[in-house]
């Protein structure tokens, strides 16, 4: 009987750690310092009503970086290299019909975008890996289209890296925006 003692005594103490153990404190993460966001077009898409004509077109997936006083592009950034279009991960694009950039068909689907920024030009690129981190592993053969983007030089700076859309005829302007830099790529549909 003293043995059962024992037994239920041991299996209750293992039974209460197993119990704290389970209750520790989780550690989580600290805040990225470039926080993911994520931007439709139309710009209203996710918060339509249900039954309302209107649905996303495009959906792009990002990490914002913040310029925190250094000088962009030609410097942090360097003119001539395949950049990752922002932080951490690549950025991914989903059109969910048929699209047109640079005079290519481009069917629904994710993607990922990348740039090639120059003093004066950019070179956009869609590209078909996607879920890889920044551009490290960036492969051109997977290039689905590249198109030429002049620059804007903006009179004021934009601290994160930004994007937005415009609507124009037939299609839409994925607006891109980082410290002084502005650049636009026209997408058809």
């Amino acid at each position: 009987m003293k043995n059962i003692f024992i037994v239920v005594f041991a299996l209750i103490c293992f039974s209460a750690k197993a119990q704290q153990a389970g209750t520790a404190e989780v550690k989580f993460p600290v805040a990225d310092p470039s926080p993911a966001d994520i931007v439709y077009f139309p710009l209203n898409a996710p918060k339509v009503k249900a039954g309302d004509p209107t649905k996303p077109i495009i959906k792009i997936v990002y990490s914002r970086p913040q310029k925190k006083g250094r000088d962009i592009f030609g410097v942090l950034e360097q003119y001539g290299t395949v950049w990752r279009f922002g932080a951490n991960e690549s950025t991914e694009i989903h059109f969910f019909k048929k699209v047109s950039i640079g005079g290519k068909k481009i069917k629904a689907g994710t993607y990922s975008l990348f740039a090639i920024p120059n003093k004066d030009t950019w070179t956009i690129i869609v590209n078909s890996e996607t879920d890889k981190w920044g551009a490290f592993t960036y492969n051109p053969s997977k290039d689905i289209v590249r198109v030429n983007v002049p620059v804007k030089t903006l009179a004021k700076p934009i601290e994160y890296f930004s994007l937005t859309f415009t609507p124009v005829t037939e299609g839409a302007n994925l607006i891109i925006g980082w410290d002084r830099t502005q650049v636009e790529l026209p997408i058809g549909f």
